[in-house]
């Protein structure tokens, strides 16, 4: 049996020297196949998932992430970091209350972001956002679990792309608590690095989701963590639809070529 304490406690240590690579898994299976690969630690995607469920990314419920989490979790034996969106409300005190049931599922870590999914005005105010880090902070401690918190800066996801702001909210976050420090979708390596300044010692997530920086790029500019967020779901839809395609235009079957042996990945 899997010991969540022991996950993370590995989990902590990760972050602690040098770089690592932690995919996003979309299903039990995509996880054990990327255990088996070596990586050290998953990350879930919340737009991978939902597109198991034919969703969108926004159109997923908290029980239902609630139950993958776990799922995810109990399938693997490496740590799992949880994309848990905006926690699911946006009173500080009720996102205390679903990190508080996150943080039982087995997850090693979770993450908590500051879009307001309002097309109008897409970040939350930043003493709002910073009130719901602080409030995630509060209710991982209380729980004694040691969940690993990372907190996100959407900006450049939504529109957004102020660098200065959104160094701002993460070394505010950083000051409220927050073990480790993400804005997605950075896409120059004289932004990285600038976040990677600005939060020092704090520990970085980047998103690599488009070939603009290798591991060892991002290693030499001290970032400490790598995810591809829905990126691999995606990889996996692409193999997938050319293969329909082909099928639905043509009635030939030539992408049934050197394929995996997805059965034999699966026994455990």
């Amino acid at each position: 049996m899997v010991d969540d304490a022991e996950r993370v406690t590995r989990f902590h240590a990760l972050h602690e020297r040098g770089c690592f690579v932690m995919p996003n898994p979309w299903d039990v299976g995509s996880a054990r196949a990327l255990e088996q690969l070596g990586f050290p630690a998953l990350a879930t995607t919340s737009a991978g998932f939902a597109w198991t469920l034919g969703r969108a990314d926004d159109a997923v419920r908290l029980e239902e992430t609630l139950l993958h989490l776990a799922q995810i979790a109990a399938a693997v034996s490496v740590p799992i970091n949880a994309d848990f969106q905006g926690g699911f409300a946006i009173a500080p005190e009720e996102v205390a209350a679903t990190v508080r049931r996150a943080v039982e599922t087995g997850i090693a870590g979770l993450s908590i972001e500051d879009a307001s999914g309002d097309f109008a005005d897409p970040l939350l105010g930043f003493e709002l956002a910073v009130a719901r880090v602080a409030a995630a902070r509060e209710a991982i401690d209380a729980s004694g679990t040691g969940v690993l918190l990372t907190a996100r800066s959407e900006g450049f996801v939504v529109g957004r792309p102020d660098l200065d702001e959104t160094v701002r909210r993460l070394q505010a976050f950083a000051d409220v608590g927050a073990d480790c420090l993400y804005a997605p979708r950075l896409t120059t390596a004289a932004q990285v690095s600038a976040v990677v300044s600005a939060v020092a010692p704090r520990p970085v997530n980047v998103l690599i989701n488009a070939p603009f920086m290798t591991v060892a790029e991002a290693a030499a500019l001290g970032v400490r963590r790598i995810s591809v967020g829905g990126t691999l779901a995606r990889t996996a839809w692409g193999g997938f639809l050319r293969a329909a395609q082909e099928i639905a235009s043509t009635g030939t079957f030539g992408a049934f070529t050197d394929l995996p042996d997805v059965e034999g990945m699966q026994q455990r």
